[in-house]
């Protein structure tokens, strides 16, 4: 440009330096409050989930169908290896990571608190790997107990069974999960949803365990025995390890 198109009635004085900035126009305003519905990762988590859920179903079509009608009811069936090799695990990693964001839902909705970490999503990952650690244990504690008093085979069904128990789980808390997260459904609704869903999936797994294991057996202190030690105290000791978690997360000022 012309010089003259760049000189003011300030060029000569010495107090002024346009090449440093003078800062910016108008009035700062408020950040964009935080949402789930507008977090990539979370729904990115979420399409990773639906995607599995999928592919999986669709490659185990058969053997689902089979372990749904034999639910009630055993059959030779289930006493055989448990077909698909690794990929009925991925539906239990899908219900894992549902889990971990409905707690993150939770977390966010009624814990008014300031949290060491510095993006949510991290929330999800933690519970993720929370419940993953869960599952893998029980399975460990359930293999050596049922290996040691009782057969192969009925150790075979019950592994079957609860992987497609919890299965199902995933595939009940995923529209759950969708309406909280994108059509606003509220967080008591959602709750309900969440404890009804767990109590017919324990309702479901108790009567499966009877069924593979007690049900030729007379002796009701025993199952209730098993049934507290391998079922209802690992769920308690998750519920007071993931408290414990948020609380250590909690930026106490």
């Amino acid at each position: 440009m012309p010089l003259y198109y760049k000189e003011t009635f300030f060029s000569g004085d010495t107090l002024l330096h346009p090449e440093l900035p003078g800062g910016s126009y108008g009035v700062a305003g408020n950040d964009v409050p935080y949402t789930v519905r507008g977090d990539d990762v979370v729904t990115g988590m979420l399409l990773c989930s639906f995607i599995i859920g999928v592919v999986v179903s669709s490659l185990l079509r058969a053997d689902m169908a089979q372990q749904l009608k034999s639910i009630f009811y055993t059959t030779r069936a289930d006493s055989q290896e448990t077909p698909g090799g690794i990929m009925p695990y991925f539906l239990a990693l899908q219900t894992c990571l549902l889990l971990a964001v409905t707690c993150f839902l939770y977390v966010v909705s009624y814990q008014q608190a300031t949290f060491l970490l510095n993006a949510p999503y991290q929330m999800v990952a933690i519970f993720f790997c929370v419940f993953i650690g869960y599952f893998l244990l029980k399975l460990l504690v359930c293999d050596i107990v049922n290996n040691v008093f009782f057969t192969s085979k009925k150790n075979r069904q019950w592994n079957r069974g609860l992987l497609f128990i919890t299965a199902l789980e995933g595939f009940a808390l995923f529209p759950v999960v969708m309406l909280q997260v994108y059509v606003g459904l509220s967080m008591q609704t959602m709750t309900y949803c969440l404890v009804f869903i767990l109590i017919i999936a324990k309702i479901l797994t108790f009567y499966k365990c009877w069924l593979i294991f007690f049900r030729q057996m007379s002796g009701f202190l025993q199952i209730i025995l098993y049934l507290c030690a391998l079922e209802i105290v690992p769920v308690l000791s998750l519920l007071g390890f993931l408290v414990t978690i948020v609380d250590g997360l909690k930026v106490i000022f």
